[in-house]
């Protein structure tokens, strides 16, 4: 029987540091060559209607599966189906919006955790929206962070973002009026933005200075 996962089962099941152990994981299994991975493609219809897709196969374990997610009207909408390698059944249907949130929060938190000074203690965020809130509060699980700062172009959003980000992570997140008066002094950066033009200047940066930057997947995002 197929297990079907809504949204909800997948934000009651899946945590950040569930997230954070898998896909550090899953990247030692690519290192070490036992996934096979095939990038995001896409197909663009006349209207402007997009399919995205991208596919894995886990041999060690035996699964293989996809995920799929439709834009229209500037409405995203996310799906994984994932099947057994050994009979080819389908092992689960996963509404994915949540999930693909926490696995790239969690991508930036792994790589943080290697890369980033240990002693890191400040952090900064440009944008505000829905994959931020991820991509921060996954830094947060693996750095012991004493101030962050946070910049997005609309100020209501700002405002939310760091009222409910101080909750969920436990340290304060400063609203800032700039990308550039948020950088300084940061140990740690995340980009996390749809904007066509460039949000963070490389003379903003000092030595030492660990960079996560996403969501640049089409050539016009910067």
């Amino acid at each position: 029987m197929t297990l079907l996962l809504t949204e909800a089962d997948v934000r009651s099941l899946l945590t950040m540091p569930i997230a954070l152990e898998i896909v550090e994981e899953s990247l030692r299994q690519q290192g070490n060559g036992e996934l096979v991975l095939h990038p995001r493609r896409r197909i663009k219809l006349p209207d402007n209607a997009l399919l995205h897709y991208m596919a894995a196969a886990d041999p060690v374990r035996g699964f293989i599966g996809m995920k799929l997610y439709t834009v229209a009207q500037g409405v995203a909408r996310f799906v994984v189906p994932l099947f057994r390698s050994t009979t080819g059944e389908m092992a689960a249907l996963i509404e994915a919006d949540a999930l693909g949130q926490l696995r790239t929060g969690a991508a930036s938190g792994v790589a943080t955790k290697f890369l980033a000074n240990t002693n890191a203690r400040t952090a900064c965020i440009i944008g505000t929206g829905y994959q931020a809130r991820t991509q921060l509060e996954a830094v947060a699980a693996v750095r012991r962070l004493e101030r962050v700062r946070a910049f997005g172009r609309d100020p209501e959003r700002r405002e939310k973002f760091c009222r409910e980000m101080s909750e969920r992570i436990g340290v304060a997140v400063e609203p800032m009026n700039s990308g550039e008066e948020a950088v300084k002094g940061a140990d740690i950066l995340i980009t996390a933005t749809s904007a066509t033009k460039v949000v963070l200047e490389g003379a903003w940066l000092a030595p030492g200075m660990h960079i996560n930057a996403m969501g640049a997947n089409w050539p016009q995002k910067r």
